[in-house]
């Protein structure tokens, strides 16, 4: 393997392909505060407007394993510009999309191009940057950059749908990818790959085909009413296409996903800390400006800065975590910011009944705590496997964090609707088109002349029982990854090294 660009452009490349992830991971969140606009300016159904949200995650998800392989293949540096192509071209194309159709389509398409790029950028930074304790900064560094991103999508969202028109939500991609191209070119390290590995395109489709089954499975048991065919059919191809695609990598000399890397404690605790981490604050965020826009009246811009405060509270934490991770250990970084994450949404939920800064102050915190973990989750899953298996180890990363939020929507946001459903109780006269989601009873109270506001009270408390039990679910789920990873992690505490490949541990 070897290297035409000094080390001297490490720190410019950390900018460069945190820009490249900026862009990825704001993708995530940007329709968070746009989806209401969208789901009315294309007519689109609840059904449609979840996908319009889910493509993207979903085919990421299902196509990061092979962009990580292929990379390993054909060089990092190739795949992050192929993969900036792709995603200024599919960005275009949704930002003048004319249907709803024709933008989960667009959305699947801009996928493509964040999965052959995400894996390229940590796997870049892991080839470039030798020392371990730099390496774990600028891991830090870039695990932070996925929470900004994140969080910055639903400010970027409400800013621009206050300003322009819904297509801008996409358009905004565009000079980006061209700025981070052009510094590529100059400054990222020109790495050989190694063409003696094969590149297998079954298995990656093989994964995509079991996430997809698995996801069109628990959306449809969310709204399955009387008939189960739908959703039992889906979780079957899920589970065949899952244990096939087991079997496979199990089977080959090069496989796409090497279940071994597993057995390190660290690499295992690192990928639950990214999904769990991702599901709770992609749960939060979506359920959160939902509410303030639907019961609130809250414009997408105030909504989305309203969670951006979760990135505030996350940005020291992280970067201060990934620094002093050397001394301070795994275990309490990563265990510890779960714990502390959990606890901060219970004290969010007090702030539905109790007064907004409650609400803001536990939204700071979560920030604190899963900023802390997902900085160094990175480094645990990096700093533990080959160098020669590093886009299968950012591949592996990744689809982590995509999982997560992925299934953030799916789950929280087909409960935060189901509960809303079976929990709303209309007032006599109401049309029943109210008790499909909150957004139909909020154009119907307004359509009445008379019994509006009672209409409007009555799927108002509903929303926000529903908004409850969505964050008491998220905070359950980061105590749980808290449990599991503080006895996963019981050897890795302050002062022991962030990596133990070599020692096997």
């Amino acid at each position: 393997m070897t290297m035409t660009s000094p080390h001297a452009n490490r720190w410019l490349l950390l900018l460069t392909v945190g820009a490249g992830l900026l862009l990825i991971t704001l993708d995530n969140s940007v329709l968070y505060t746009a989806l209401p606009t969208l789901t009315r300016e294309l007519h689109a159904s609840a059904t449609q407007g979840l996908w319009i949200i889910n493509a993207y995650p979903l085919v990421m998800a299902g196509l990061l394993l092979g962009a990580g392989t292929l990379g390993d293949r054909i060089g990092h540096r190739r795949m992050f510009l192929v993969g900036l192509v792709l995603f200024g071209v599919a960005s275009l194309c949704a930002a003048f999309a004319p249907s709803a159709g024709f933008l989960i389509a667009a959305r699947a398409f801009l996928a493509v191009g964040a999965a052959a790029m995400m894996p390229a950028t940590l796997a870049l930074i892991r080839v470039t940057f030798e020392d371990e304790r730099e390496r774990n900064i600028a891991i830090a560094i870039w695990g932070s950059l996925s929470v900004v991103g994140a969080a910055l999508g639903p400010i970027v969202g409400g800013f621009l749908l206050g300003h322009f028109w819904w297509g801008s939500v996409f358009l905004i991609n565009v000079p980006v990818v061209v700025v981070a191209f052009l510094a590529t070119l100059v400054v990222a390290p020109k790495i050989d790959g190694d063409p003696s590995k094969p590149w297998d395109v079954v298995s990656s489709l093989q994964a995509l085909v079991a996430l997809s089954a698995l996801v069109i499975a628990i959306k449809e048991m969310a709204h399955a009413g009387s008939s189960w065919t739908t959703p039992v059919a889906a979780l079957a191809v899920a589970v065949v296409a899952a244990t096939v695609f087991v079997r496979r990598q199990l089977c080959m000399t090069f496989p796409l996903l090497d279940f071994s890397i597993f057995r390190n404690n660290a690499f295992l605790s690192g990928t639950f800390a990214a999904a769990f981490s991702l599901f709770a604050i992609g749960g939060v965020q979506l359920a959160t400006t939902q509410r303030f826009q639907l019961v609130e009246g809250w414009t997408p811009l105030e909504a989305g800065l309203l969670v951006s405060i979760a990135a505030l509270g996350s940005l020291p934490t992280a970067i201060l975590g990934g620094a002093f991770l050397h001394v301070i250990g795994l275990r309490f970084l990563i265990a510890g910011g779960m714990a502390v994450g959990s606890l901060s949404i219970l004290l969010a939920t007090y702030g539905i009944g109790h007064g907004l800064g409650w609400l803001i102050a536990g939204l700071f915190l979560m920030g604190a705590g899963v900023g802390a973990c997902m900085s160094v989750a990175s480094t645990a899953i990096m700093g533990n496997a080959p160098v020669h298996r590093a886009g299968m180890a950012s591949s592996v990363e990744e689809v982590s964090y995509e999982f997560g939020s992925l299934f953030a929507v799916t789950i929280l946001g087909s409960l935060l609707a189901y509960l809303y459903t079976v929990n709303v109780i209309l007032p006599e006269g109401s049309p029943t088109i109210a008790r499909d989601s909150m957004a139909a009873a909020m154009e119907a109270a307004n359509a009445l002349a008379a019994g509006g506001d009672s209409l409007r009270s009555a799927a108002s408390t509903a929303f926000d029982g529903a908004y409850t039990a969505v964050l008491y679910t998220a905070a359950a789920v980061l105590a749980a990854g808290s449990l599991v990873t503080a006895v996963l992690l019981r050897d890795y505490g302050p002062g022991s090294e962030s990596s133990a490949y070599q020692t096997g541990h």
